[in-house]
């Protein structure tokens, strides 16, 4: 069978690398003529562990093709997957522009049965919007081509994306014909075959899915580190909580670390149009509005204890940013902590150093040089007033404390994550502060 895939973002190229790994033919196909033109050249244009490695072995095996030309893509193809950006819009919505473009292009060239499968997540209702543009361009050249519309949310983890989609924990497929159901039954007969679930629904609750379990792991996040401020006020300590409610197997233990907050491509923009969705619907998401305030509080909390700490301010102290991606095992910086922070330290006057395994060049496209890159975590840290550790990346996981010592101006460690010992760090001298952790 063969496929095409819309859009060579993040979701679009590990959608359609994935799928020629389980022996589809598959054209993804992009605008961007310098992006395809890296792909075509072996360059991988994002960052994700082993996906370079299964873009080359695909394209070597002539499984996977990259091009700008959505007309030659859709010729004989089973399905035509939409992987466009939907960021969000001034007023929180999400921005469909992309996605009904390329239901437009659809309609002006496609020439078989297909089925239209929107992976971008889209608000309920995009699946009739992108039928309509896709039958007012076959109107428009006066052809009758049978076509159907289908919801395949995506729910990848970056940093661990080709595990999910290869092993997922469920497949969602929202269709309204049994003829859509038996189109994505055969392109999905892989994962069938490894009793893989595969949850077959209506459109409108196969798109709300996505926004839905987003929403709930957001919320979590923001629970916890609600709880955590909560755990500074009565002399608790969060982690001991989170492993006794985690213990709980009606609660469980994922999303139940404390930190600077969420961000990335996904749980921000997600949220927010879920509030809309609410909104235009006449129906005000109080819980979800509220976790989105607490976590854009949470972006700030270690600028605040960093100020509590230096109550005379940080005008002219170098403070050390370890870590710049919103989360480990990816360069993505959309919504990142560390843009927060690095924002309101600069504008405290503080020379900022920063060091990231992946993300320096994302860091330097999106914000220049207002902050020092450093070559490795210790040429960061040199003559530090402050270390901040943003994000998680396992090689700040077990740094070497005495090289710290010698190399910091003062020895304070402000955990941004929760992954050091405090006993341990107060007893080499240093002056900890978690989140969350007061013992």
């Amino acid at each position: 069978m063969k496929i095409s895939v819309v859009g060579t973002g993040y979701v679009g190229l590990v959608t359609g690398t994935c799928f020629a790994e389980t022996g589809l033919t598959v054209n993804c196909v992009d605008i961007d003529e310098k992006k395809i033109a890296m792909l075509n050249k072996g360059i991988v244009p994002i960052y994700e562990p082993g996906l370079d490695r299964l873009i080359s072995k695909n394209k070597d095996s002539k499984r996977l093709f990259f091009t700008t030309k959505i007309q030659e893509s859709l010729e004989g193809a089973s399905a035509v997957f939409i992987s466009v950006g939907t960021p969000p819009d001034e007023d929180g919505s999400a921005d469909l522009q992309y996605v009904l473009a390329v239901a437009s292009d659809i309609g002006k060239y496609m020439n078989n049965y297909m089925v239209v499968v929107t992976k971008s997540t889209v608000p309920v209702g995009t699946a009739e919007k992108v039928r309509k543009a896709v039958q007012k361009e076959l109107d428009a050249r006066g052809v009758n081509i049978e076509f159907d519309v289908a919801s395949n949310p995506e729910f990848l983890k970056e940093g661990d994306a080709i595990n999910d989609f290869m092993k997922p924990d469920r497949i969602v497929i929202g269709v309204d014909s049994q003829k859509a159901e038996d189109t994505m039954k055969k392109l999905y007969k892989p994962f069938l075959l490894n009793n893989h679930p595969i949850l077959f629904m209506d459109i409108p609750s196969a798109e709300l899915t996505k926004y839905t379990a987003n929403a709930m792991l957001a919320t979590r996040i923001s629970f916890m580190n609600e709880i955590a401020q909560l755990c500074e006020k009565v002399g608790a300590n969060v982690n001991n909580v989170r492993r006794g409610i985690g213990s709980d197997q009606r609660i469980g233990s994922k999303f139940l670390y404390s930190g600077t907050g969420y961000g990335g491509s996904c749980f921000p923009k997600d949220v927010k149009a879920l509030i809309k969705t609410g909104k235009e619907n006449g129906l005000p998401m109080k819980i979800i509005s509220s976790v989105e305030d607490v976590n854009d509080e949470q972006k700030s909390i270690l600028f605040k204890k960093l100020i509590n700490h230096y109550k005379e301010g940080i005008e002219g102290k170098t403070i050390t940013l370890w870590g710049l991606s919103f989360k480990p095992n990816t360069d993505d910086m959309r919504e990142a902590p560390a843009l927060v922070l690095i924002d309101k330290l600069t504008n405290a006057g503080a020379k900022v150093k920063v060091f990231d395994p992946v993300a320096m060049d994302e860091c330097k496209r999106r914000i220049g040089d207002i902050v020092e890159y450093s070559n490795d975590p210790y040429d960061a840290a040199n003559e530090a007033d402050a270390l901040l550790l943003v994000t998680e990346w396992n090689e700040f996981r077990m740094p070497n404390f005495e090289i710290l010592k010698k190399i910091m101006n003062n020895r304070v460690i402000f955990d941004g994550r929760n992954i050091y010992d405090k006993q341990e760090l107060e007893s080499k001298d240093f002056i900890y502060y978690g989140i969350g952790v007061t013992k």
